[in-house]
């Protein structure tokens, strides 16, 4: 899959994957939205509009409030790829996300899924 079609890949369509992914681990999608609000500085509202909206990932990221200045912080692999080492920058917002959701599905304490 190239970078351009997981880019336009709509964040409505990712983002129930991404609550069942935690919910099958017996996390919860309050949990999967404070990640995802950690991450892009979204509010609750500010969310869901984006999911009603069917914004792709590249809409999604680029109209966000503000990436959170801890996200570098986030490393691992995520599909045998490195996050920290990711050099497109919208990819590698999309890496941190699966990271988060990751660490929130393997039972990580949320204060360390975020960074705190």
């Amino acid at each position: 899959m190239t970078n351009e079609r997981v880019f336009k890949m709509a964040f409505s369509s990712v983002y129930p994957l991404l609550v069942q992914k935690a919910e099958r681990k017996g996390r919860t999608k309050a949990e999967v939205d404070t990640v995802v609000q950690w991450l892009t500085g979204y509010d609750e509202h500010g969310l869901q509009a984006q999911i009603v909206k069917n914004s792709d990932y590249e809409t999604f990221f680029a109209e966000a409030p503000q990436i959170n200045p801890n996200a570098h912080k986030i490393t691992g692999v995520v599909c045998g790829i490195r996050v920290e080492e990711i050099e497109d920058p919208l990819m590698q917002k999309i890496r941190w996300l699966d990271k988060l959701v990751d660490e929130l599905a393997k039972g990580k304490p949320m204060e360390k899924v975020l960074r705190s």
